[in-house]
């Protein structure tokens, strides 16, 4: 009785509520046309907060229609209220057509709307997936304009922004002069130096991080996993996993997944296998890290066994991926089995739909290659869709100076003038065709590409090594450096040196 009397005393809804309560019942385009109808014959098509829940089932419902958004936004607002154009420019910036949230933008900007610091963080969002940079640095301006720059969540963004276009000068620079930091900020600067490979500055940034009081959360961990798995730094991967341990941190997928990746790029191939095992959930992506981990250190066998294996988790919606097939075919390669190659290179396009790019016909040359078939490596290519890149034809060129010195076969000469004419100036290629002059006897020919090397001032870049050494990391280069530290090294090899010739 006393519920029936509150809802009898209850006040009829007015027409705007009313309207609020049918578009939170609504479920198609057709129902939201029907209740703007409504909204224009009671004269609410100038409310403000109607018209923003309108713009955002449109934009950010299940069941969105970003252009009707648009004209929302465009005809109906005569409000200088920027809530609405947020929502829009949000519901582009999640979208496939992200650059459009940016000519919205400017839109608003033409309207004299003035933007909030809800309005950029989405703006520097599409910036960052479209590389926008030109863009995104006109919008950096009007934040500083309206002061706008040093807000902790626009300033998150804008780091992630120039990062995501290679400025990682400009995104330290950002994040340097930040008065107020979050975990999210180091993170975003972390993410740049990682995905700029500036590698031992993420190292510090991590480690500045902690000097500052704030704890690293999952994503800083899997941020300085990937350092150590490029660096090869399995010290520092083993210190990152014993934190793990000692912090309790529940070994998510993707913290599991970094510790493999790390494990298997650094030869620990043992405490990759265990940490894999241990894993109560997986995803492809740990499953292409273990496979890619055994293949390029030379288990081809057990890296394809795993491969079957993962056919098994069909149930859990486990299915390879671009990357696993990169896995599979480098230990095609490494195994010699140029058989087993052709079939998972037309296994991927025909069971699992996944057309093959360039790095696949890449690799695919590689298991020719390495397997001594340059006649049928070079058809290979000739036969690809597309026209292959310079790393294709140096991956042959490669393989020619291995399997046939003396260019008997002459897909040497084929594939050098192909390589010349696509990078006459890169010096590693030269030094290449140089070597294999030299190789064939050929001396005229090969100090006559030395001579133009040295004439056009072109150099190979020097080759590099990282050694993980107590804990530290020290990088090694091709060649002499007269580095004092390094002196001790080189004295060593020298006695090191004359002993070999003693014995020999």
């Amino acid at each position: 009785m006393v519920r029936f009397k509150t809802l009898l005393n209850t006040p009829p809804l007015t027409n705007k509520q009313q309207c609020l309560s049918l578009l939170n019942s609504c479920h198609s385009i057709n129902h939201l046309h029907q209740l703007q109808a409504q909204i224009h014959l009671n004269s609410l098509h100038n409310d403000t907060h109607l018209l923003s829940e309108l713009v955002y089932f449109c934009s950010l419902s299940p069941f969105k229609n970003l252009p009707h958004a648009r004209k929302l936004v465009h005809h109906f607002s005569n409000n200088p209220s920027p809530i609405s154009w947020n929502i829009l420019i949000r519901g582009y910036a999640s979208s496939d057509s992200a650059i459009e949230s940016i000519w919205v933008f400017k839109e608003m900007r033409k309207r004299g709307v003035k933007p909030n610091k809800l309005t950029f963080p989405f703006v520097f969002k599409s910036c960052s997936i479209s590389l926008a940079l030109c863009e995104g640095t006109q919008v950096h301006c009007d934040a500083v304009k309206f002061g706008l720059d040093s807000d902790v969540y626009v300033s998150n963004n804008l780091i992630n922004f120039y990062g995501c276009c290679k400025k990682i000068v400009y995104a330290r620079k950002v994040f340097d002069e930040m008065c107020v930091r979050t975990i999210v900020s180091w993170n975003s600067v972390m993410t740049a130096c990682v995905e700029n490979v500036w590698l031992n500055d993420g190292i510090e940034y991590f480690f500045k991080m902690r000097d500052c009081g704030f704890e690293p959360d999952e994503t800083s961990m899997v941020l300085l996993l990937t350092v150590c798995a490029e660096l090869g730094y399995l010290s520092l991967g083993i210190w990152v996993h014993s934190q793990l341990i000692l912090r309790g941190m529940v070994l998510s997928v993707q913290l599991g997944t970094a510790l493999v990746d790390m494990y298997g790029k650094s030869g620990d191939l043992g405490y990759a296998r265990v940490v894999f095992e241990r894993m109560e959930k997986r995803n492809v992506w740990t499953w292409s890290s273990m496979i890619t981990g055994l293949a390029q250190h030379g288990f081809a066998e057990e890296a394809l066994v795993l491969f079957e294996m993962m056919g098994d988790e069909k149930s859990n919606n486990i299915f390879p991926n671009y990357v696993t097939y990169l896995g599979v075919l480098c230990a095609c390669s490494h195994g010699g089995m140029v058989d087993e190659g052709y079939r998972y290179f037309r296994e991927m396009e025909v069971l699992h739909a996944i057309k093959p790019m360039m790095v696949h016909y890449g690799a695919m040359v590689d298991v020719l290659g390495r397997a001594g078939r340059l006649s049928e490596a070079y058809q290979f290519i000739i036969g690809m869709p597309f026209a292959p890149d310079p790393i294709v034809w140096r991956t042959l060129l490669s393989a020619c100076t291995v399997h046939d010195v003396c260019d008997r076969a002459g897909i040497g000469d084929k594939v050098r003038t192909r390589l010349l004419r696509m990078e006459p100036k890169r010096g590693g290629n030269l030094v290449i065709v140089a070597n294999m002059y030299a190789e064939e006897g050929k001396w005229e020919k090969a100090a006559n590409v030395r001579r133009v090397m040295r004439d056009g001032g072109l150099k190979k870049m020097a080759g590099e090594s990282w050694v993980d050494l107590g804990g530290s990391m020290y990088k090694f280069f091709a060649g002499y450096d007269c580095s004092s530290h390094l002196m001790p090294v080189y004295d060593l090899l020298d006695v090191l040196n004359m002993h070999l010739k003693i014995v020999h």
